[in-house]
């Protein structure tokens, strides 16, 4: 046991199960509630999975259920989150010790998806830095329009600006209203920073860092960046014109608004729609063509080593690339006049087959756990669920128990990753000293 902890990538799933298993703890106080009960187990590890894995799902009201020490746990632990277990714990030892040893740089590595060992004390850092900077950024606007705009007390709009600021950025999906963001729909004061820090939180720091530094010369951008900036927009793009044109006269959602509330609710929402988690448009009342739209957007997610989940922005468009060469006869999968590597493609086409095959799964068991529960709305729940999302059609809270262990168990796996997951179970590559004859099987 002793030697199968000790590599990196196998401490990562342990490393965010020990942080639910404290937060579960801590939220099953009765301090944490308003009503000072305990809550039940299953009630408190929902949460905390919820929290730690940045999703954003609730099996209660969140502002009414939990009081200020319960809210402030879901907090922390989305920040852990959002973080990551691993290269918070190597912070603690940077800052402490002023030391890091090399297994430490390996854990990072590991968390944060970065292939270079001697910068990672420079590397927490900048994650640090730029997570402190962009949240407290989106604090003090959201506070000042809580306060100014609607006349909260000063703490008050304080806390709640900083609640949800560390929600956006780390697409964690918690919020303070009942209706998730909905009342706030057409509040530019309130949507243009929880999209701001919804997609730089989800472009992922690798990305985000090149991207920031080479911004003048973009065709020197690594493939990942140029796939995770360039989709990245293509696909807040496409969300966006999907969705205006799919709910533009529906009176559920956006019909009642004028053009420019339109046009910011549902910008706001494509924004937030593959990493955030919150609702800025009544996904009760979503026209029926909108949700393939929201579930494929789900799946993808984000992008590599960010706070958001799915099968990944690059991995999706570098399988695109690869349909494409073939559909052309290419020998190889060319993206930005570089040459993507058959162990990349392998490992792209790994991660979006255990991710079809998981949220195929899901659906399948929340259909025979949940009586009466329709097809598309088990298929949005456990999609929101894998991929982190935290966005909800509205039947998360009444699910039973069994439903809600498949849902904890589906944002689990996808914060820790498929491939991570299955990297820490079996990790050693084998190396043979001979090949076997190679033979084209038909395909098709």
């Amino acid at each position: 046991m002793h030697r199968f902890l000790r590599h990196p990538v196998r401490l990562v799933p342990f490393g965010f199960l020990a942080a639910i298993l404290l937060g579960t703890g801590a939220l099953m106080l009765p301090a944490a509630t308003n009503a000072h009960r305990f809550t039940p187990f299953s009630t408190a590890f929902f949460t905390a999975t919820s929290a730690v894995s940045v999703t954003g799902l609730s099996v209660v009201d969140t502002p009414t259920y939990w009081n200020g020490f319960g809210l402030v746990m879901i907090t922390v632990l989305t920040q852990v989150g959002g973080f990551g277990i691993l290269s918070g714990a190597t912070l603690v030892v940077l800052v402490v010790a002023r030391q890091l040893g090399l297994r430490n740089r390996l854990l990072v590595q590991a968390e944060t998806a970065e292939f270079g060992i001697g910068d990672v004390r420079g590397l927490l850092l900048r994650i640090a830095g730029t997570m402190a900077a962009c949240e407290l950024v989106m604090t003090a606007v959201l506070a000042g329009r809580f306060w100014l705009g609607y006349d909260y007390p000063p703490g008050r709009a304080l806390w709640y600006g900083f609640f949800h600021a560390v929600q956006g950025f780390n697409n964690g999906g918690f919020a303070l209203f009942s209706d998730s963001l909905v009342g706030f729909a057409r509040d530019p004061w309130i949507c243009l920073p929880i999209a701001f820090g919804t997609i730089v939180g989800g472009l992922g720091f690798p990305a985000l860092f090149e991207a920031s530094r080479e911004w003048r010369t973009p065709g020197r951008w690594a493939i990942a960046t140029k796939l995770t900036v360039w989709g990245s927009a293509v696909l807040l793009v496409v969300g966006f014109v999907g969705l205006l044109a799919a709910e533009w006269p529906d009176p559920r959602t956006i019909g009642g608004y004028d053009v420019a509330g339109k046009v910011l609710a549902t910008f706001t929402q494509s924004a937030v729609i593959r990493t955030g988690g919150f609702a800025i448009l009544d996904t009760a009342g979503l026209d029926e063509e909108s949700v393939p739209l929201l579930v494929a957007l789900m799946f993808i997610g984000g992008g590599s080593a960010s706070t958001a989940g799915g099968i990944k922005v690059a991995t999706f468009f570098l399988l695109g690339f690869a349909i494409w060469a073939e559909l052309r006869g290419e020998p190889d999968v060319i993206v930005g006049r570089r040459r993507v590597s058959s162990a990349s493609l392998r490992q792209a086409l790994t991660v979006a087959l255990l991710s079809v095959a998981l949220v195929v799964g899901g659906t399948v068991l929340m259909l025979l756990l949940t009586e009466g529960m329709a097809y598309h709305r088990a298929l949005f729940e456990v999609t929101s669920a894998f991929s982190t999302t935290g966005l909800s059609s509205g039947v998360a809270s009444t699910v039973a128990e069994p439903g809600q262990i498949v849902l904890t168990v589906l944002m689990y796996v996808g914060r820790v990753g498929p491939l991570t997951l299955g990297s820490a179970i079996a990790l050693n590559t084998r190396r043979r000293l001979y090949r076997y004859p190679e033979e084209q099987p038909i395909v098709g």
